[in-house]
């Protein structure tokens, strides 16, 4: 790793951090001599888990495709090299659910969602980005009704199996990589059945990662040559930048196959630096996935803002490209998968790291980072104290690379203290003299030494300002631009509820917005016994929704609307609020919670399956009315808590229900 004793001679360039090696200062070689480490596989983001990406399909041109350029574009901004996506199983799986391609089991739907489309957006930027597919939950019936998907391996292999032929058939998509289940207990013979799977319909070549937790199925595999040869690459997620013994020894690929998780705010990038490199210096792991790929989802959900860069407000067209999405281009820019790791990587004396990485054809390229603990904070899990002063190092070019004469120069200041960050700035090339050069490295920096003269720093005219979500909103379900499963801006909590043409119906309600789950999903974390997906403005107060609605269970069925909805993911089950029920028995109420315990007013309501009837409800103070149709039905229910949320509609149960007309009006 570092060399001690020895002494060059470097350049000297006043203010770039560039600095004579004649000062005291450690000495690092880089050297390919004895051999190279191992295989980079690229840096990714993460898309579901659920529902991550879920406004950005609604945002207009050409904002749109500026933010998947700050993404995807290669040279331009994140420029990343893999896409992973959840393979959406109709589940709550955290800041909301996304759509399976088979509902039921002789239902093959390989259109619905979004993620399709995310997909080849990325592959139109960059035709070698690896894609990864992974299920957080399943949709009931592969269960047949237990919560354990792995009690039927054949059926579970072949759900997944469809989901990665469908993606060639109708969108052209190769899947490099598919998961077996997120962040749950893993099963070897599950395993083993996908892989054989996997290879009788001709898909050898698609490799299966395993097991999406901790690294506890490298035991398993050390001792089981089977399981071991199912396997292609160890993932775990979140690992705090270290593996285990019995990983290494795999002799597989080993991933962080899900990572960072902090909010992105100028912390978050150096959290994000610290990970990107020292995953590789503590763990060996040649890939990193962050999660999630892009803040697109209502602030106040689980998480906000956990992504790479924000993207909430299509509404108004905002977004923000923030520190992390240069961070990755440090890396991104300047090497691609299939480069190699130099064994001559390390830690820094005086704190922070360095990792250098070859395309073995002459180039170079070395990233550095000098992140503080306090200033680079890790949510999940947070990386230990460690202490970092400012220090000068210097580099030492061994081997193949003892010709190179100029290296390229990024850098990136974080400038806490002045809170004036300066990111992916190219600075002049840096001349070597005898192979060597020194650095005088400052507290919370990332630096790229190179040899590659591609990289830029894109950028488009600043996007809209920020706005609220707009006070008056009204949706006819009837314009279908572009044409999603989902309607624009509605985010799903439990249930999936989609665009419906009702062609039975000749009148005013042809096309619909309709809730199509019968049967509760095989669940992730906690859902609630009721579907509902909420849309709008977290600090809305006073409002009026209203709603045309429609029951198609006759014995039990029920619809609500609601407004000041407080909580929404994980925590939906205990989501509190307005909720204005009718049902199909020919009554209605008045809840202050989702799931319907405490109840504000009751009466009856005349309502029926089969009939729309329109809902229409008013919360002003402390104070709420229900209209049903033109007719006030009930009034005065006192409100005290919550004082503030999103407005939502949805059923009662896991039932088909349409909704039409929607519409919000606030103050």
């Amino acid at each position: 790793m570092a060399g001690m004793g020895f002494v060059s001679l470097a350049v000297t360039v006043v203010g770039l951090g560039l600095c004579s090696s004649l000062g005291s200062g450690q000495n690092y070689f880089l050297d390919d001599t004895a051999g190279l480490g191992r295989v980079f596989d690229g840096i990714g983001g993460l898309s579901g888990g659920g529902a991550t990406s879920r406004l950005l399909v609604s945002y207009a041109e050409p904002h749109r495709s500026r933010i998947l350029d700050f993404l995807f574009k290669p040279n331009f901004g994140a420029s990343l090299q893999i896409l992973k996506v959840e393979i959406g199983g109709d589940a709550q799986t955290t800041d909301g659910t996304e759509a399976s391609h088979m509902h039921y089991e002789n239902d093959e739907n390989y259109f619905r969602g979004y993620e399709w489309w995310l997909m080849k957006e990325a592959k139109k930027r960059n035709p070698n980005i690896t894609l990864i597919g992974l299920p957080w939950a399943f949709p009931g019936w592969v269960g047949r009704g237990k919560n354990w998907p792995y009690d039927f391996p054949d059926i579970t292999a072949a759900y997944v199996v469809n989901w990665i032929l469908g993606a060639k058939q109708y969108h052209d998509l190769d899947i490099q990589y598919i998961g077996i289940w997120n962040e749950r207990n893993f099963d070897i013979k599950y395993i083993k059945v996908l892989r054989n799977t996997l290879d009788k319909v001709g898909l050898s070549g698609v490799g299966i990662v395993a097991a999406d937790g901790n690294w506890s199925i490298s035991q398993s595999m050390i001792i089981d040559p089977h399981l071991n040869d199912s396997v292609e690459v160890v993932g775990a997620h979140y690992p705090g930048t270290h593996t285990v013994t019995e990983a290494l020894k795999t002799g597989k690929k080993l991933w962080s196959s899900e990572d960072y998780s902090t909010f992105n705010s100028d912390t978050g990038g150096g959290c994000w630096a610290r990970i990107l490199n020292q995953n590789y210096v503590n763990g060996f792991m040649t890939a990193t996935i962050s999660w999630n790929l892009v803040a697109s989802y209502y602030e106040d959900l689980p998480f906000g803002r956990d992504g790479l860069m924000t993207a909430e407000e299509p509404w108004s067209g905002n977004y923000v490209v923030e520190s992390p999405i240069w961070i990755t281009a440090h890396t991104t820019q300047f090497t691609q998968p299939g480069w190699t790791y130099l064994q001559t990587v390390g830690h820094l004396t005086q704190g922070g790291s360095y990792v250098a990485l070859t395309d073995g054809k002459g180039n170079l390229t070395v990233v550095i980072e000098t992140m503080t603990h306090d200033h680079s904070v890790c949510i999940r899990p947070p990386l230990p104290p460690f202490n970092l002063t400012s220090q000068n190092a210097t580099f030492q070019l061994k081997g193949s690379f003892v010709s190179i004469k100029e290296l390229q120069v990024w850098r990136s200041q974080f400038n806490f203290k002045t809170k004036k960050p300066s990111l992916f700035e190219k600075l002049p090339p840096l001349k070597l003299v005898n192979g060597s050069f020194t650095l005088h490295l400052d507290e919370d920096e990332v630096y790229t030494l190179t040899t590659i003269t591609t990289g830029q720093k894109g950028s488009y005219p600043d996007p809209p300002p920020s706005a609220r979500f707009p006070k008056v909103y009204k949706d006819n379900f009837d314009v279908r631009t572009p044409p999603f499963s989902e309607a624009p801006l509605f985010a799903d909590q439990t249930g999936v509820f989609e665009y419906y043409n009702n062609l039975t119906d000749p009148g005013p309600h042809v096309f619909t917005l309709r809730q199509v789950l019968t049967q509760r999903p095989i669940t992730w974390v906690a859902d609630a016994d009721q579907t509902i997906s909420v849309i709008g403005d977290y600090q809305w107060q006073n409002l009026t929704v209203t709603c045309d609605v429609y029951m198609e269970n006759v014995k039990s069925g029920g619809v609500f609307i609601a407004a000041r909805v407080d909580k929404g993911g994980q925590s939906i089950r205990t989501a509190k609020g307005v909720f204005f029920w009718v049902f199909a028995d020919g009554k209605y109420k008045v809840s202050n919670d989702l799931a319907g315990q405490t109840v504000l007013a009751e009466g009856l309501s005349g309502t029926k399956a089969y009939d729309w009837n329109t809902l229409s409800l008013t919360v002003k103070g402390q104070f709420a009315s229900g209209q049903l149709n033109g007719v006030t039905l009930w009034k005065s229910a006192v409100v005290l808590n919550p004082k503030t949320g999103w407005a939502a509609l949805g059923t009662q149960s896991f039932e088909l229900a349409q909704f039409d007309n929607f519409s919000v009006l606030s103050e």
